[in-house]
């Protein structure tokens, strides 16, 4: 009698404690339900945000932990978060504006060798989004399923997480998540697909719908003039492409026939010999040399350390600085003062990756040369602030002085059919807007010989003067040809030459050593400005030394270098050529680059980086006044911040990122004086593994981030300044082993599951990246990243979207803050909710946690402010201060004196007079 009572009583405990626990789980699930506001698609309406193309469906791929869900294989939901990505940069498509890109102006134009397994065919109009029949789907199906099998095994993929149901546990949980998924949403065509559909819809897309200041003057029917037409910006490039698709169209803007005026037949190529002895002698009459120096972005300190480099009285220095580059250019201008033989081109352009302008700009440069009268010159050398020196100047004039009489030019070394189709010289091209149009097919001239290879070469000014002032048929009708050409720089020169008077003097070879690296180089970078896929070269390491003393052509320079990627390769080539600089010098493992300076105005800073930017200073202060201790009637340390920032650095140190370097002014409360301070903030380290240990070991590391290079590996927006507009990128770092699927989770700062999917990671990957197609605006807060792996954690990572203090460059307003800080509309992230896994991941959504984050979504002024400094502190160290002058602060340094600051001493890179040998080093 007593056990039956003692087991009535532990049962009715036993279903108390079950209620209880029903009862937390389902009240969890409302708030993250109530919460987020998800549209499931059951009411038919948009949920206010354009719908995103991706790359089609492949097979259904979860794994899920033991005691719940279990690892299965079976056809997912027909969700459009059931995507599976390929691990590719910009691998899906997106209607809205995309983070920047960097526009590399001046790497080394080529293309890819597998030339011919990219799709360079289409451009599909920006901002035209195909509508399918349930034909056209049906059909995509199946040219999808045929696409899926020519998958590489290799290739490391995405897959958008799905949830199967199961006999086991969390079986409501989801059930309920499949209810909730759109039953009408179909599966996103392969990409091919789409742009056949894509195409077929801008075939059929009348040209007038396209304004123009003036009718076209003929009809434009062709499928990539059209496309070209509606994805340009503005009303003159349109009309200008229309003006060129309608002149070639009526044969008047490309030569048919062309005069070969070569005396021999074939191609033509001269041996040269290497001989470092005789490149050590002193010649009797010593070639004079013109560099042209073309140059972009803010690294100015890496361009002044090649001008010392390769700077001697002797030579002349003509610096083109691109457009867009203006503190580069004020750099330049003052760095031309100093030396009687540099100056700055009095024009500039905005020259592009394959753009004709590279070549214009090349030609105006040269004409420019030979009007100077008092710079008597022998050879034209082009040259790239990625560029740098192996052999000395004296080996270099010892060998030209030699072979004064030739042309120092790369080929492409393959037959000509092939190139021309792989270069795309068969197409017609046109350049605006910054941006290089295809607009159709065109034939090669009749009578020459069209060659080409490497835009960077050595020319003779024989040869030189006849490209800019000769009117014969060959040079007038190649001017008018490569006008309209992809990558003209990379074959002008090559086919000039190779069918001028002047053909015997092609000797192949432009001097130089190029880090190729095919599998990272190319990746089809380029598109967002220019209608092809091209390559680019990798940056060199320290590991290449050998490669430069071990060559067995004449070289004499290297490309790329790049100081925030690797400087050590540089200082060793330094010591290599000029010795070693002497004990203790300052600044030998450092490295500084601007990133904002006050004359480029805040308008050339987005308000995420603006906002970072105060943030920064005003954790300086901070700093600076909490070194009073504790006394309060003190204010010799207390400072007050006035106006935006001076200027902004980064700053590394033996290669590794320390952080940001913000030059900006303050009042002293104690003096009443404006002062000009520098503040150092570095980052502090987020990523950890799970405490015990997983027992998985591929994964080294994983970050978050924007403006991810897959060809360095390396986020360029150092420290991963993010604001609620960004779109971030999750990359992971493995180690060697066997093919494995790992699961990634993105928490937003009220605990709601933004995203979830799966890699696929091969047993040869180093890095994977993705980019979650998320909703934006992007909650304010810290965030969470965790992967897993048999849905058992191995690492996380955090990473911060900052709220703004500033729109539009101004304060921001109470309206504008709630609108870019309350997350996505009706907080949905994807199409597809997650928030069934909340209780399986063990994370909790809290009443409070939510009001917060609608109370701070209104902030503004100093309120926005300090809830900006609170987030920020939590991620960055305001290491250091100094400042640029006298100080009130008694234990203010003055930075100068610092080993850190911006103001710090260089050598390495600083600029002197020149010594009686005529150089600077």
């Amino acid at each position: 009698m007593f056990g039956s009572l003692c087991a009535r009583k532990l049962a009715r405990r036993s279903r108390s404690a079950l209620i209880a626990a029903l009862t937390v789980l389902l009240v969890q699930t409302l708030i993250v339900w109530n919460f987020s506001s998800l549209d499931t698609g059951e009411d038919g309406k948009d949920n206010g945000r354009e719908k995103r193309d991706r790359i089609g469906i492949n097979k259904a791929y979860s794994e899920y932990p033991k005691s719940g869900f279990q690892r299965r294989h079976q056809q997912p939901p027909l969700g459009k978060a059931s995507v599976r990505h390929k691990q590719q940069p910009d691998g899906y498509y997106s209607h809205r504006p995309k983070e920047k890109v960097r526009v590399d102006s001046n790497n080394e134009n080529s293309v890819p060798k597998d030339f011919e397994n990219i799709d360079n065919s289409n451009f599909g109009a920006r901002s035209q989004t195909p509508r399918h029949s349930p034909g056209e789907h049906k059909q995509g199906l199946l040219e999808k399923a045929h696409a899926q099998q020519s998958l590489s095994k290799n290739s490391n993929e995405v897959i958008q997480n799905q949830y199967a149901q199961n006999k086991g546990g969390f079986n409501q949980t989801r059930t309920e998540l499949q209810r909730r998924a759109d039953p009408t949403l179909r599966p996103q065509q392969s990409q091919q697909h789409r742009h056949h559909l894509q195409q077929a819809k801008r075939s059929a897309t009348p040209t007038a719908d396209i304004k123009y200041d003036q009718p076209p003057k003929c009809e434009i029917s062709g499928k990539e003039a059209i496309s070209a037409l509606s994805r340009a910006k503005t009303k003159e490039c349109r009309q200008q492409i229309a003006e060129v698709y309608c002149r070639h169209k009526e044969r008047q803007l490309m030569p048919e026939k062309v005069t070969r005026y070569c005396p021999a037949e074939g191609k033509v190529n001269i041996n040269v010999q290497w001989e470092d002895d005789s490149m050590e002698t002193v010649p009797a009459v010593p070639v004079r040399i013109a560099f042209i120096l073309v140059v972009h972005g803010q690294a100015s300190r890496q361009v002044q350390r090649l001008f010392k480099a390769i700077y001697h009285t002797s030579h002349f220095y003509y610096i083109h600085v691109d457009q867009r580059s203006n503190y580069l250019h004020r750099q330049m201008v003052a760095l031309a003062r100093q030396y009687p033989n540099v100056r700055v081109t009095p024009w500039r352009m905005s020259t592009i990756w394959g753009g004709a302008s590279l070549l214009t700009m090349y030609l105006q440069s040269m004409k420019d040369l030979l009007a100077m009268r008092d710079w008597s010159w022998d050879f034209f050398i082009n040259l790239s602030a990625a560029d740098y020196p192996i052999r000395t100047n004296d080996q270099l004039v010892a060998f030209l002085s030699k072979y004064r009489d030739m042309n120092f030019i790369k080929s492409h070394g393959r037959d000509n059919a092939r190139f021309i189709r792989k270069q795309g010289l068969d197409r017609l091209f046109f350049e605006c807007d910054t941006h290089m149009w295809r607009l159709g097919d065109r034939k090669i001239p009749e009578g020459i010989s069209v060659d080409g290879g490497s835009d960077w070469f050595l020319l003779n000014r024989i040869f030189v003067e006849y490209v800019i002032n000769s009117q014969d048929d060959l040079v007038t009708n190649m001017k008018r040809f490569y006008t309209y050409t992809l990558l003209p720089a990379e074959s002008f020169f090559h086919t000039v030459l190779e069918n001028s008077p002047h053909c015997e003097s092609i000797v192949d070879n432009n001097l130089r050593i190029t880090n190729w690296n095919r599998k990272l180089g190319c990746k089809c970078q380029y598109k967002h400005i220019v209608d092809w896929c091209g390559c680019s070269p990798n940056d060199f390491k320290p590991s290449d030394l050998p490669r430069f003393q071990q060559t067995t052509r004449p070289t004499f320079f290297a490309r790329k270098f790049e100081a925030s990627v690797n400087q050590e390769i540089v200082n060793q080539l330094d010591v290599f050529l000029f010795g070693s600089m002497p004990q203790g010098t300052p600044g030998l493992k450092a490295y500084w680059e601007n990133v904002f300076d006050e004359a480029d105005g805040i308008h050339s800073l987005s308000d995420a980086h603006l906002t970072h930017y105060h943030a920064f200073a005003r954790l300086g202060l901070a700093r600076t006044a909490n070194s009073l201790q504790g006394d309060t009637s003190d204010n010799s340390c207390r400072y007050f911040a006035m106006g935006h920032p001076v200027s902004v650095h980064i700053y590394f140190l033996s290669d590794e990122f320390q952080g940001y370097l913000v030059r900006h002014h303050a009042t002293n409360l104690a003096t009443s004086k404006l002062e000009t301070l520098e503040t150092w903030v570095t980052p502090k380290q987020f990523f950890k593994f799970t405490n015990p240990p997983n027992t998985f070991n591929r994964l080294q590391f994983a970050e978050i981030g924007t403006d991810w290079d897959a060809k360095e590996r390396i986020f360029r927006n150092f420290g991963n300044l993010m604001g609620p507009m960004d779109e971030p990128v999750g990359m992971q770092k493995w180690g060697k082993g066997s093919n494995v699927t790992v699961t990634v989770v993105w928490i937003d700062p009220t605990n709601v599951i933004a995203a979830t999917y799966d890699i696929l990671i091969d047993a040869s990957a180093e890095f994977t990246h993705y980019r979650p197609p998320l909703n934006l605006p992007l909650r304010p807060g810290m965030w969470t990243v965790r992967v897993l792996h048999h849905w058992s954690p191995v690492a996380e990572t955090r990473f911060l979207i900052t709220p703004l203090t500033h729109h539009k460059h101004l304060p921001i307003r109470h309206e504008d803050a709630l609108r870019t800080h309350n997350g996505p509309a009706k907080n949905s992230y994807m199409e597809q909710s997650f928030h069934g896994l909340n209780p399986i991941l063990n994370i909790p959504v809290h009443l409070g946690q939510v009001e917060a984050a609608e109370h701070n979504a209104e902030l503004t002024g100093s309120e926005l402010e300090r809830w900006v400094d609170s987030l920020v502190g939590e991620v960055w160290s305001a290491v250091d201060m100094c400042s640029t002058g006298p100080s009130g602060c008694p234990v203010m340094q003055t930075c100068r004196e610092t080993v850190w600051s911006s103001l710090s001493p260089d050598p390495k890179s600083q600029l002197g007079p020149t010594k009686t040998n005529g150089r600077i080093r």
